[in-house]
């Protein structure tokens, strides 16, 4: 198939660009940065510089690369902007879905996230309800409207991801979280946390091109409260436990789905990654 990665150049993006190369598929990869291009060059992909917020560039990147499907690996969050990444959100894929219908294309495959559930009783499935504000407002709308965006296309699948763990991302002992763990700090979106390995999200993004349209959980199989991971984190890096809190209570996701479509984690559990990662 011909595909087109939007944030290729990314963490998780990479990853899916090395995995659909190897597969045999013809891969065009996006980056905002043109000294990006020859990092996707050398993953087998073809670099595309584009800017997902100027609809143009988004056009264009269609007309190039004339995929069968687009997939959504688009963020903003190497610098903690968490605005720019609900614009992102918002208008990115509002363009992406906008163009793929200009230009036929029915099938985008689109990361979310799984910590949007409103709190309740077990891991959620999928169609449990999302979270709301004290007056009834979504708690998320930048994710809602990523969501609806994509499943207004014919064949458009939602990845439900839970919070990337592994190399690169935050919870590597580079990483963000991690940094602050070793000072004593965590600070948990939401209190109930489904967790996922960046390498089975990968996995699970070029499985769901055979996937059915719709939304999926991609999580592993041992969700956790921060009272729990928090201060494992800590211990892991060093520090010593002065603050553990969440902004919200949430609630956990389930694989089931995910599970039924054939999508096995290699990292069932983040307890047993970490231990393997940081070491005892």
């Amino acid at each position: 198939m011909r595909i087109l990665v939007a944030g290729g150049s990314g963490v998780l993006g990479t990853r899916v660009v090395n995995r659909l190369v190897r597969a045999g598929h013809e891969v065009c990869a996006t980056t905002r940065r043109a000294d990006r291009e020859p990092l996707v060059t050398a993953s087998g992909a073809k670099p595309v510089v584009m800017d997902a917020l100027v609809a143009d560039d988004v056009t264009r990147a269609v007309e190039v690369s004339a995929p069968d499907v687009i997939i959504h690996e688009l963020t903003d969050l190497a610098s903690l902007d968490f605005a720019g990444n609900a614009r992102l959100r918002v208008e990115g894929t509002a363009n992406l879905a906008a163009a793929a219908a200009a230009h036929g294309v029915e099938h985008l495959v689109a990361q979310s996230i799984a910590w949007v559930y409103e709190p309740g009783e077990g891991p959620a499935e999928e169609t449990a309800p999302l979270a709301r504000t004290a007056d009834g407002a979504a708690a998320f709308p930048s994710v809602e409207a990523l969501e609806e965006a994509v499943l207004g296309l014919r064949n458009g699948v939602v990845l439900r991801y839970g919070l990337l763990y592994g190399p690169d991302t935050w919870y590597a002992p580079d990483g963000d979280a991690y940094r602050r763990a070793a000072e004593g700090e965590v600070v948990a979106t939401t209190a109930w946390t489904s967790f996922v390995h960046v390498d089975d999200a990968a996995e699970a993004t070029v499985d769901a091109l055979t996937w059915p349209a719709g939304v999926v959980n991609v999580v592993d199989d041992a969700p956790a409260h921060v009272e729990e991971w928090g201060p494992r984190l800590v211990a892991f890096a060093g520090g010593s436990v002065r603050s553990i809190s969440a902004r919200a209570e949430g609630r956990t996701a389930s694989n089931a789905r995910a599970r039924s479509l054939g999508w096995t984690p290699r990292h069932p559990s983040w307890r047993d990654s970490w231990l393997e990662e940081f070491g005892a």
